[in-house]
């Protein structure tokens, strides 16, 4: 008899060891689901690695016994945890979640551009105080959005905003003129000359070196004192202590915040408490069935790694992201 077949190793990152994937079982590799004090073990040999912990940076201090490894896929759409410069410089193909969020995320910003409009958070606290209170809300209808980041979340949050009646505008690494999604872009260096004409500033981009402390004090203080913005990408695009004074001084209107410099958000953090701030944990792209269909897009990328066919959404390890036309 023909000795069996041995399979690919494919070491899995969890949170918790029993937190694993669902659906991954006919599968034709060898899964090693660890946490990430076990990782070491689990990438030694291993010629693939799944972050389904995918904020973990634990690959960096177990990165001298990951000699094997090939592929590393990442639930996430956003690598920038997990990136360094070993990694960078190596041949192991990084792949992230591109498109999983696009929708959930867009749907979130709508839902805080109207709830803004809308004045929610007023009736919210006016309904705890049984204080019945009549007001006059904004209409969404023509109202202005500018969107940093261009790539599939972005363009699924100018789609939407723009189906809603918000005229839209993008603002990306390379300036352009006529974009399907977006009309035209503005380049990010560029963003102080452009906020001033949002209602809303919408931030959707990768944390690269490019974007960290994108939105600082200039920024802030060029935008309408009535704006709204509204963070889904990560919390260090944000000037945190520059918006806290925005806000405190009323020199914007009001923020709607998913992502944190630090996360979880510290109980005692002022932004919990600052005037017109919503306070979301990390969730905008989280929907239910949001897990299977990260295992669902891991699967069809193994079964492409197994047959030696090109894989789906290959980050630019320099970049940080996964170009637009790669995707």
């Amino acid at each position: 008899m023909p000795e069996p077949r041995e399979r690919p190793v494919v070491a899995v990152l969890c949170e918790r060891s029993t937190d694993r994937p669902p659906g991954l079982d006919g599968l034709d590799v060898e899964f090693r689901y660890c946490d990430a004090t076990g990782l070491a073990d689990a990438v030694d040999g291993a010629r693939a690695l799944l972050l389904w912990d995918f904020f973990s940076t634990a690959v960096r201090d177990v990165w001298s016994r990951a000699g094997s490894l090939e592929w590393i896929h990442v639930t996430a759409a956003g690598v920038d945890t997990l990136l360094f410069d070993e990694l960078r410089d190596s041949d192991v193909v990084v792949t992230n979640a591109r498109g999983v969020f696009d929708r959930p995320i867009a749907e979130y910003v709508l839902g805080a551009v109207l709830a803004h409009a809308k004045d929610s958070q007023v009736s919210f606290d006016l309904q705890r105080q049984h204080e019945w209170r009549h007001r006059e809300t904004r209409s969404i209808l023509g109202a202005t959005a500018l969107v940093v980041g261009t790539g599939g979340i972005g363009r699924e949050i100018a789609r939407l905003l723009r189906a809603a009646g918000l005229e839209v505008r993008g603002i990306g690494r390379v300036a352009s003129e006529d974009d399907p999604d977006f009309g035209a872009v503005a380049a990010s260096k560029d963003l102080a000359s452009e906020v001033g004409w949002a209602d809303h500033l919408v931030l959707a981009a990768p944390l690269t070196e490019a974007t960290r402390g994108l939105v600082d004090e200039r920024v802030l203080s060029a935008m309408k004192s009535d704006a709204h913005l509204v963070n889904v990408a990560r919390g260090p695009i944000v000037d945190e202590p520059a918006l806290l004074d925005a806000l405190l001084h009323r020199r914007i209107g009001a923020a709607t915040l998913d992502v944190f410099a630090t996360e979880p958000l510290p109980t005692d953090h002022p932004l919990w408490t600052a005037p017109g701030v919503t306070v979301t944990a990390h969730m905008s792209g989280d929907v239910v069935g949001w897990r299977d269909t990260l295992a669902r897009q891991f699967a069809t990328n193994v079964q492409l790694w197994l047959t030696g066919e090109p894989l789906l959404n290959v980050v630019d390890k320099k970049l940080g992201y996964v170009p637009r036309g790669d995707a």
